[in-house]
């Protein structure tokens, strides 16, 4: 009984090591928010969407190649 608790403790402590190693650090994590958080708006629609992901075109960035070639929306 003895060997067993020895056992499925020592299970639970490398599980949780392997856990704890595999989880983002906050430097990743601060990253990834601080790209989300640089937002754009697309000149055609206004939708916003993440620069990363933006189509940058001469008028501003748009959200699709669709609304690059429209170009920005006319009053």
């Amino acid at each position: 009984m003895g060997r067993l608790l020895l056992l499925a403790a020592a299970v639970f402590a490398l599980v949780w090591l392997v856990r704890r190693a595999l989880r983002p650090r906050p430097a990743d994590t601060a990253e990834r928010v601080r790209a989300a958080a640089d937002l754009v708006a697309c000149a055609h629609c206004g939708v916003l969407l993440p620069r990363a992901e933006a189509h940058e075109a001469p008028g501003g960035p748009y959200c699709g190649e669709a609304h690059a070639r429209l170009g920005p929306r006319r009053p």
